[in-house]
């Protein structure tokens, strides 16, 4: 196992705010722009946390493997759709998307059997 992906989702939500309150005008426009995010309704939500995992594996960044993996599996992603868009994250990042998709389908694991 790489992590336990539900901890870290657990430890940043309780980290969020100790950044925002020294900073609050940054975790208020980084919320605003979080909200934003699909507002035109173009892409329903599966679809964009798939994108978002996909890029999550491509930055490397492993909380937004596990905040996108758990709202992936929120939003019915299917392990096949996981599959498909880390497949075109390693397509355009060869070898670390790969390593990170691993990561991603562990995370995406691990929330399915935790709901």
């Amino acid at each position: 196992m790489f992590m336990n992906w539900s901890d870290l989702l657990n430890t940043l939500k309780r980290s969020y705010n100790r950044l925002g309150n020294t900073n609050p005008k940054m975790l208020e426009a980084y919320r605003n722009l979080a909200a934003a995010q699909g507002s035109n309704g173009a892409l329903d939500a599966k679809t964009r946390e798939l994108i978002a995992l996909a890029v999550a594996v491509t930055t490397r960044c492993d909380g937004c493997i596990s905040s996108h993996a758990a709202a992936a599996v929120k939003a019915g992603a299917t392990e096949a759709e996981v599959s498909d868009a880390l497949g075109t994250a390693i397509a355009l990042n060869a070898g670390a998307a790969y390593v990170y998709s691993l990561r991603a389908m562990e995370a995406v694991t691990q929330m399915r059997e935790a709901a």
